[in-house]
C-alpha cells in the first residue's frame, strides 16, 4: 500500500456534503476503532446502526483524530472546495489521496489538474476497496453525514 502524508475524504448525502483531512500517523491511529463501521446503505437496522456509530464516535473521541472535518449544505460545495483547494497549496510538497464521491469524480478532478495536483491521487469512492484504511476512513464521514441528515428528520 502507497503511503501519503495526508488523506482527504469528500462525500454527500442527500443535500449534505462533507470533508476530511486526515494525517497519516492519525489514520494508523484511528483504524483499529472503527473496525465495525460499514456503508450507513448496508446496515440492516439503520436506526440502531446509526445510533452505535454516534455513541462509538462520541466515546472515542473520532473526531479529533481528524485535521479538517466540515459537513454544509449542498449548496454550500464551493466553500468545501475552495477549502480543499487552499489546503492542497499549503500542502503543496505532500502526497495527498484523495477519495471523491463517483458522481463528482471528472469535474472535481479536472479542478485538481488545474492546480497541478501532480503529487495528489484522486479515487473514486467506487474505487476504494473494503477492507483498507482508505475505505475504513471513508465510512467515518459516510455515517457523519448520514447522522446529521437524519438529526433534521
Amino acid at each position: 500500500m502507497k503511503e501519503f502524508d495526508y488523506y482527504i475524504f469528500v462525500d454527500f448525502s442527500e443535500g449534505l456534503i462533507g470533508y476530511s483531512i486526515i494525517e497519516k500517523t492519525k489514520l494508523k491511529e484511528l483504524i483499529p476503532k472503527i473496525s465495525r463501521f460499514r456503508h450507513y446503505k448496508n446496515a440492516n437496522n439503520k436506526k440502531l446502526y446509526l445510533k452505535n456509530i454516534k455513541t462509538t464516535i462520541k466515546r472515542n473521541d473520532l473526531e479529533s483524530f481528524f485535521l479538517k472535518l466540515k459537513i454544509k449544505d449542498m449548496y454550500k460545495n464551493m466553500e468545501i472546495y475552495l477549502d480543499i483547494l487552499e489546503f492542497l497549496k499549503k500542502h503543496e510538497n505532500c502526497i495527498i489521496f484523495i477519495s471523491i464521491d463517483n458522481r463528482q469524480y471528472s469535474a472535481f478532478k479536472k479542478m485538481i489538474n488545474i492546480i497541478d495536483g501532480e503529487k495528489v491521487i484522486v479515487k473514486q469512492e467506487s474505487e476504494l476497496i473494503p477492507g483498507t484504511p482508505e475505505y475504513q476512513v471513508s465510512l467515518v464521514l459516510d455515517n457523519l453525514l448520514n447522522i446529521e441528515r437524519i438529526k433534521d428528520e
